[in-house]
């Protein structure tokens, strides 16, 4: 059954069956029930979205370029958080979304993607080459999150700002002792101490702005960024994160450790009371992102909280051409908990 016999079997224009479906602010209310009622009884249920996307050249569909595996990001609060704000933009404009996963794998980058949604947000740490070859021929709309390229619209916070303040605020009072715990500095680099090197190979820009912030704050206390250790973490997970923090507690205990997120933070919090080092008398720690599990515990984590489905909903409001902002900073909050508190 085709639209075009629906049509003619009701004695009405193909215009008027397809406002039917598309279109009911055309149509009244009974008119419209009246042809949906024939439609249905003739076993027709609509225009095809395959149809209606050669028709319009619109897929009612926008991709989300994830840099992690989908079960992690699922997983991960601050990555759900924006995939649920996203959501909830989408679910009301009829959009659907695509997540692609790994998009900054090389073997992906020749693949072209014109056609199969109507615009793309670029999440993660994806390497800037590695999205200039996959979307070098893509025509779209295309929005990056946290990160800024040329010619593109961006939604971020301002990572190095937010990450200054927080050690602004940890340094207060002194610490003797500072470690940086980092969260995958660079895309190839294992975990554990970590070298720092003026340049980095595939530098991840996130990680890279925060250090420099941390930097910054350490520089205005007296302490030489050089000489304050840098342990590198390779995934935002406890699995990931204990066994460098196990070898950097056995090494030379730090006072102060300035986690670049939540989870390293609070995975160094349950190491260090397995031990039995007291948090915040022996160690005072910092984490980054305001997650709920860092509220909900005690000692509450210190940390910088940024809204992160907030985040999503403005990124899917750009892309779909509901908001025409180009470059949004987001702002970001202090939590002050108790895992650093303010020494006077």
């Amino acid at each position: 059954m085709t639209l075009k016999a629906v049509a003619a079997h009701l004695g009405v224009s193909t215009a008027t069956v397809s406002n039917a479906f598309n279109r009911p602010d055309q149509l009244s209310s009974s008119r419209r029930e009246e042809i949906l009622t024939a439609a249905r009884a003739l076993g027709y249920d609509g225009p095809s979205s395959q149809g209606r996307s050669l028709r319009t050249g619109r897929t009612r569909v926008i991709g989300v370029m994830l840099s992690d595996g989908l079960g992690y990001s699922l997983g991960d609060s601050v990555a759900g958080g924006f995939l649920a704000g996203i959501a909830e933009v989408l679910d009301g404009l009829g959009y659907h979304m695509l997540l692609l996963t790994d998009a900054g794998r090389t073997d992906r980058q020749s693949v072209s993607l014109n056609g199969v949604a109507d615009g793309y947000l670029i999440y993660g740490s994806i390497p800037e080459e590695g999205i200039l070859a996959l979307l070098r021929h893509q025509h779209q709309p295309l929005v990056t999150v946290d990160m800024r390229l040329p010619g593109l619209a961006s939604i971020q916070i301002d990572h190095r700002d937010a990450a200054l303040s927080i050690a602004r605020h940890a340094l207060v009072g002194g610490a003797q002792r500072p470690a940086i715990v980092a969260l995958r500095m660079t895309l190839d680099a294992p975990g554990g101490r970590l070298e720092r090197r003026s340049r980095w190979s595939q530098p991840n820009s996130v990680a890279i702005e925060r250090l420099a912030g941390f930097d910054q704050a350490l520089m205005e206390a007296g302490h030489d960024p050089d000489q304050v250790p840098l342990w590198n973490v390779n995934g935002n997970t406890f699995e990931a994160a204990a066994p460098v923090i196990e070898a950097l507690l056995d090494d030379v205990l730090p006072d102060l450790l300035l986690c670049m997120s939540d989870r390293l933070a609070l995975t160094a919090l349950s190491l260090a009371e397995l031990r039995g080092i007291e948090v915040p008398g022996q160690l005072r720690l910092t984490g980054f992102d305001g997650i709920a599990e860092g509220q909900r515990r005690r000692p509450m984590l210190t940390t910088v909280h940024q809204d992160s489905h907030a985040k999503g909903v403005m990124a899917a409001r750009m892309v779909t051409g509901e908001s025409h902002e180009r470059d949004v900073v987001q702002p970001v909050w202090l939590i002050h908990g108790d895992t650093c508190p303010l020494i006077s």
